[in-house]
């Protein structure tokens, strides 16, 4: 992988995890965040795809390396809607 597919790679996944934030509607997060929770997303999302036998569709490939886009804004906002309702709870008096 050269040195512009990976910063490519990276660029994808922080839009994927920005997406996914929006999806979800808790976004108080940063870029560097974003790229964390796409690559999150993504891995939760090919897990859930292959659990369920759901086909793997728009794969962008950088190099040798392929990235699930549609799979990780699904598990990009089905992570943080886990994530927001864990860190919303609100204390009782």
């Amino acid at each position: 992988m050269s040195f512009t597919d990976f910063f490519l790679l990276l660029a994808v996944a922080g839009i994927c995890g920005s997406i996914g934030q929006a999806i979800s509607g808790y976004t108080r997060s940063g870029c560097i965040t974003s790229i964390a929770i796409g690559f999150i997303g993504a891995v939760l999302g090919v897990w859930i795809a292959r659990e369920l036998s759901l086909p793997e569709f728009f794969m962008l490939k950088f190099g040798e390396q392929s990235f699930p886009v549609i799979w990780s804004i699904l598990g990009s906002a089905l992570f943080i809607s886990v994530i927001g309702k864990i860190g919303l709870k609100k204390k009782k008096r």
